[in-house]
Order: C-alpha cells, then structure tokens, then sequence
C-alpha cells in the first residue's frame, strides 16, 4: 500500500505542475506577434467581415481569461479544440503524428543505453587507461555538440557522400509491407532500421554522453566501496563483483537521468524530425507555432508535459525495483 499512496500522491501533486504548463503556454502563444486569422487567409483577398467571422467561430474573439477558462473547461472533459489551420480536432492529429516521435526517441533511449553502459562500465574497469581516455572524449564531444549538427553531418556522411543510408523519413512498421510495396516483413523490418538509423544516432548521442559520463563515475565510485574491498577479499571473482554488487547500485542515478532526459529528448526530437524530414510531434509543435495555431500549441504542450510528468513518477517508482533499501513508507 506504501507505493499505491506514494503513485497518488505524486500523480496529485503532478496537477499544479500541469496546470501551470497550460497557464505559460496559453499567455506566451497568445501574447506572440501575429494574427492567425491572418496567416491561414494569407495570399487571399478577404474582407474584415470574413475575419470577425472566423475569429468568433474559434472564440478569438474573447478576452485572454475567458478564453483560457473556456480551453480548460473542454480540456478536463477530454476535448482539445481543433486546429484553426488545419480544421481538425487536434486529438487526432496528435494520435496521428505520435507514432513517428515515440519510435524516435525510444529507439534514441535504447541506442544511448546500449552503448552508454557498456562505456562506462569499460572505461570505469580500466581507469586512466586509453579505453577511459577516449570514451571521456567521446562523452564531452557528444554533450557538446547540437542534436541537429550531428543529423547534418550524419546525411552529408553516410547519406550524400557514401550513399548507403536514406537521409529523410521514416519507415513505420504498423502500416505493413504492402503499404510500402515490400516482398515481406524481413524486409520491412530492415527499411525501417535503415531510415531509422541516422536520426536515432542523432537525438541519442546526447543521451548516451550524459549516460556514459554518469556511469563511469558511479562504477569507480561502487568499485571502490567497502562490500567490494570485502567481497575480493573473500575471493569473490571479479566479473561476479561486477555484476552483482557494483553494477545495480550504480544504476540508480541512470534511472534519474533516463527520466530527467525525457524532456530533453522530446525537445530535440523537434529539430531532428525537421533535419529528416519526420512528420512526428515535434514538428507538427514547430508548424504550430508558426502559424499561431493556439489549440494545437496548447493541445501538444499538455501531451508532452503529461508525458514528462509520468516519466519522472515512473522514475521514481522504479527506485525500488533496483535497489531494495528504497521504500515508500511500508517498512518502519
């Protein structure tokens, strides 16, 4: 029962957090230059009459706090409005763009743990040997460098100059292969690794230096603890005190970073679906906001901060699951 309470009360607590998101990002969105009645009828003769019209239909005409107590009232009802743009609700075109962005930034999770990890533990094992020297060059060039110039410098790589790798869109398993005229799954499967590749390398390569940083310090940190000295003192082998004693402690400020990162990686998703040509969420957020399209603003930022917020309580939840001295309140 310790960790149901705990569950509600973050997911209470995780409320003021979201209704503060909505509040910013109404005022921002709203008080930006520019009129989106304007933008959608840009390049056609229209008439004032016209824009009072349309400006009533989608309530623009209404003052900032009614229109915010009338957006949050449909909000809690399940209702996100409908994209003034696009004349849809913008719950679908959330649904429909969601898939391409999931795929990226979990496939950018898994590529970061993959190689984060084993970095570490090897540059950790072999400290202030080359192994260590270079994987801390790797680390501070990653965290350095932007998302969006490694994707450039990946297309002029392997996409224009080498020719082995497509440089924009994906390929989305859940449509099938005859969606995409393929013989059959096998080859499916390898198209949408292959567009999947470049920009999963790019949204994850920030991801895997944080990682890789974080886990070499908590590995030599762990090595170096007193259960260690005790277990080789023992004459415990050293794979079995890797494993089993230094690795899972130090896996708790991992936990903390993968969910902290979320943000970050839905962030830079943003730009990486605009370097490959992606039509996921984040670019729809980027067309959004430049056409002013107010609802679908707003409907995507409580998405993405919904998505936030869970992430960080699963975080937290997960503590338990990794190291057993974390309780939530069943143990006296």
């Amino acid at each position: 029962m310790g960790l149901l309470r705990y569950t509600i009360v973050r997911l209470i607590q995780a409320i003021p957090v979201l209704i503060g998101i909505t509040v910013i990002t109404f005022i921002l969105a709203n008080v930006a230059p520019g009129d989106p009645v304007r933008l959608m009828l840009q390049g056609q003769e229209v008439d004032q009459e016209l824009i009072d019209r349309i400006e009533r239909q989608y309530g623009l005409d209404r003052p900032l706090h009614e229109r915010y107590v009338a957006y949050m009232t449909n909000l809690l009802q399940g209702d996100l409005g409908y994209s003034i743009h696009r004349d849809r609700p913008v719950t679908e075109l959330i649904i429909q763009r969601s898939g391409p962005t999931l795929m990226l930034v979990l496939s950018a999770y898994a590529f970061a743990l993959a190689t984060a990890i084993p970095l570490g533990i090897l540059a950790a094992t072999r400290r202030n040997e080359p192994a260590d020297h270079v994987s801390r060059i790797v680390a501070l060039v990653g965290v350095s460098t932007p998302s969006f110039w490694i994707g450039i410098m990946l297309i002029l790589i392997f996409a224009i100059q080498l020719g082995v790798l497509p440089s924009s869109g994906l390929v989305y398993p859940w449509w099938g292969p005859e969606h995409y005229g393929y013989s059959g799954y096998v080859e499916l499967l390898f198209q949408t690794i292959r567009h999947l590749l470049l920009p999963m390398i790019a949204l994850g390569t920030l991801q895997m230096a944080t990682l890789m940083r974080v886990e070499r310090t908590q590995m030599i940190e762990s090595l170096q603890g007193e259960y260690v000295k005790l277990a080789r003192a023992y004459g415990v082998p050293e794979r079995t005190i890797l494993r089993k004693h230094a690795f899972q402690v130090a896996q708790l400020p991992i936990i903390t970073i993968v969910g902290l990162n979320l943000s970050t990686a839905l962030g830079g998703a943003v730009l990486i679906e605009y370097v490959f040509n992606i039509n996921g969420l984040g670019r729809l957020l980027l067309e959004a906001i430049i056409g002013l399209d107010y609802q679908l603003i707003m409907g995507i930022t409580v998405v993405i901060g919904t998505m936030f917020v869970v992430g960080v309580i699963i975080t937290d939840i997960s503590y338990a699951y990794v190291d057993p001295r974390v309780t939530y309140g069943d143990r006296d």
